[in-house]
């Protein structure tokens, strides 16, 4: 973060300077004691079963600068003397405000993304590909929400050429609460599916939140949407006041690969149509759903005047987030780690990505998928008949919602003696401890409350 002055900060949060502190400025912003340095101002944060405003006496004691505190928590303040204390109406509106105020001092392009499923492997390649000429801002892991994208931004700096920022919700308003902080120049929606289905009801209502992204785009500004899937792509162009540029594997789209290969653990190549010259692509992650993300960066980098070559250099440098389609070979397996989050577009495609592999077994950890609310047995048996085509060797199936993957496996042909439905992490342990054999690739996979990494642990340990 680049130091600012606390009369600055007051104002932009339109905070009242209670206590003036030894110090002017403030060097980081923290919502976190356990992490907070010297000099930073701390934002106390409160939620329903938390108050941030009893750790302001540890803040303190490790050297804050500044101190934001909410007028009916005031109390909570102890021995500030040389401290600087804001007093605000609200620390969580005063976080955004100070974000909004902090991302206006850097006239460079924003990039805003949202999606069911893909947001952040989409943010984490196009930020890799632009990054084959330009030093690029991005967030670290997930940090996406309400909390994690104001300290997103704290992090730009003057070096920093493109921001390209992930954006998730849970509810209405929260996209458009994102996007009236970073005001994006080009949005990106990756497709519309069933994640946090539980809190809207339908595909068609998730599909209005996200469309919130375009709140703030204005003419000459960019929305590039996924135009194979069954909701973005009836989008209608008519009256928007910003293009619309869909991009996906038909040739329908406006941006479309072709020739795709699917090079299995190399990843897939494909070419496209730069300025009009053919260029030939290699995405080296996992999955034919990355080439979607690919697409996405190559028409944002083509546009901010990268070459063919400065793009495949980026492409072949870039990482993915931790435990996102992962390949780990480790004990004579391949371990596919992809137990971040889950939902049955993500199942499916991580059963797609098992499929292709090259292994002497393939074998798929499935675990529970959360906030599916009434779509939840529809959801889970989907993914069961999906993979009983796939060429999969043993299914093993952890939790009590996962048992409808198994048994809509078994009802679709997938044969019975090669599944196993069991309720923990332990008991899918000790499934492979007497299963795995040399040469075979393990898929797992669950939403993030089922910790399956426990299970890509053992696998690691060899235990």
């Amino acid at each position: 973060m680049i130091e600012q002055n606390i009369i600055a900060i007051a104002k932009a949060c339109n905070g009242v300077i209670i206590n003036r502190g030894n110090i002017e400025t403030v060097n980081e912003i923290s919502t976190d004691t356990r992490t907070l340095k010297k000099g930073n101002l701390f934002v106390p944060l409160m939620g329903e079963n938390f108050d941030g405003h009893i750790f302001i006496g540890e803040a303190i004691k490790k050297g804050a600068s500044a101190i934001l505190v909410q007028e009916d928590r005031k109390g909570n303040i102890i021995d500030a003397d040389g401290v600087n204390i804001i007093q605000v109406e609200d620390t969580l509106k005063a976080l955004t405000q100070i974000a909004r105020y902090y991302k206006n001092l850097f006239d460079i392009p924003f990039i805003g993304i949202t999606g069911s499923v893909g947001k952040t492997t989409a943010k984490d390649l196009i930020a890799g590909v632009l990054s084959g000429k330009y030093n690029v801002h991005k967030n670290i892991g997930n940090l996406n929400n309400e909390i994690g994208l104001p300290i997103t931004l704290f992090n730009l700096e003057h070096h920093h050429d493109i921001s390209v920022l992930e954006m998730g919700m849970s509810s209405y308003g929260e996209i458009l609460n994102l996007v009236n902080v970073v005001h994006p120049n080009i949005a990106i929606i990756t497709n519309i599916g069933v994640s946090h289905i539980k809190y809207f009801g339908s595909k068609g209502n998730i599909m209005k939140a996200k469309m919130e992204i375009t709140a703030n785009l204005k003419n000459g500004d960019y929305l590039l949407v996924n135009g194979d899937d069954e909701y973005l792509k009836n989008i209608d162009r008519k009256d928007r006041g910003y293009n619309i540029i869909f991009y996906g594997l038909s040739s329908h789209n406006d941006f479309y690969p072709i020739d795709v290969k699917n090079l299995g653990a190399g990843g897939s190549s494909f070419t496209m149509d730069v300025g009009g010259k053919l260029a030939r692509f290699k995405i080296k992650q996992l999955g034919l759903h990355n080439v979607y993300s690919g697409l996405a960066a190559i028409w944002i980098a083509t546009g901010y005047g990268m070459t063919p070559e400065e793009i495949q250099n980026g492409l072949n440098n870039f990482e993915l987030s931790g435990m996102r389609l992962e390949v780990i070979n480790k004990n004579n397996i391949k371990i596919i780690d992809d137990t971040y989050n889950a939902s049955p577009d993500s199942m499916k495609a991580a059963i797609d990505v098992l499929e292709s592999v090259e292994a002497g077994r393939k074998i798929a950890v499935l675990g529970n998928m959360f906030e599916l609310g009434n779509f939840s047995e529809k959801g889970h048996k989907e993914v069961g008949e999906y993979l009983a085509d796939k060429k999969i060797d043993l299914l093993v199936t952890v939790g009590e919602m996962a048992y409808w993957i198994s048994s809509e496996a078994e009802k679709k042909g997938f044969k019975k003696e090669s599944i196993f439905a069991v309720s923990t992490n332990e008991d899918a342990i000790n499934i492979l401890r007497r299963n795995v054999r040399d040469d075979d690739a393990v898929l797992i996979k669950g939403s993030r409350g089922m910790i399956m990494e426990e299970i890509v642990n053992f696998l690691q340990e060899g235990s």
